[in-house]
């Protein structure tokens, strides 16, 4: 079956999307600090970053659904490039649907279609995969069978997944308020536990979580998450660390997600199994 083949080596490839992008990747600038601490003037939620980092994820699946943006971006000599994806998910069913948009070559064009993803606790769908794929078929991953579980290989980190490795947060500080796209937020800087994450995570991303605890080179993950004033996500901001099986030198990737519209409607219908593609799909 095609989900056991995609065991993209470090993940480099980004479920095999950009490998001839990121073969020579070396590393992705930036890593935020995450402080001990986190006494503030603004109540709980500055005086208590952590607990309140660990309930953000609670937080979304009472809010129902939202509208999502994601951006995963790394560096190959010298050039950043950065995948996007946009779409919608339900916190309470676990379902989202993205379409995720590759990189341009050099010469400014664009060499794959955009990609539809459909995230689910326990694999990831994809259509218009290329690499071999009939363009009416969909490609069907384990989430718990990648080395990552799924943060990053799929060129987009599910929302919800997002939200649970807050739950792994072992040092946070509250940087003030500042303002997001109109909305007024509260910024964190810490550091999650993916090993703490996969335990306390709900059900759906244990496995996800727990893979990829292991398969990164630390399960310490640096971050900035902002919060408004329910308690929601509008923004986080991961840095991972792996390393690249083929080269032997430690990859960052940064990947970042945004929420809003919340309450939006949210139709996500998983393909039939005459609809997924059991061939075995190409490395690009």
């Amino acid at each position: 079956m095609a989900q056991r083949q995609h065991r993209w080596a470090g993940a480099v490839a980004v479920a095999g999307l950009v490998a001839s992008v990121c073969a020579g990747t070396a590393g992705c600038a930036g890593s935020g600090a995450a402080a001990e601490g986190g006494r503030g003037p603004e109540g709980g939620r500055a005086t208590d970053p952590v607990g309140t980092l660990h309930r953000a994820a609670d937080t979304l699946v009472g809010a129902g659904s939202s509208q999502a943006r994601t951006a995963m971006e790394m560096a190959t000599g010298g050039t950043r490039v950065t995948i996007r994806g946009e779409g919608v998910y339900d916190y309470r069913r676990r379902l989202g649907r993205l379409k995720v948009v590759l990189p341009q070559d050099p010469a400014g064009e664009s060499r794959h279609r955009p990609i539809t993803e459909l995230l689910t606790p326990d694999a990831l769908f994809m259509k218009n995969r290329g690499a071999g794929v009939p363009a009416d078929k969909w490609v069907r991953v384990e989430t718990a069978s990648l080395s990552d579980g799924n943060l990053v290989t799929g060129g987009a980190t599910d929302p919800l997944a997002a939200a649970e490795v807050l739950r792994g947060t072992r040092t946070a500080t509250y940087l003030g308020r500042t303002e997001l796209a109109g909305t007024a937020v509260r910024h964190y800087r810490g550091t999650a536990d993916l090993t703490v994450a996969a335990r306390n995570a709900s059900g759906g991303n244990r496995a996800s979580l727990a893979a990829a605890a292991k398969g990164f080179a630390t399960a310490r993950v640096p971050f900035d998450a902002y919060l408004d004033d329910q308690g929601r996500i509008r923004k986080v901001r991961y840095r991972f660390g792996f390393v690249n099986g083929q080269h032997g030198r430690a990859v960052a990737v940064a990947s970042t997600t945004l929420l809003y519209g919340f309450g939006a409607p949210v139709d996500v219908r998983l393909p039939a199994p005459r609809d997924i593609y059991a061939g075995r799909v190409a490395e690009e």
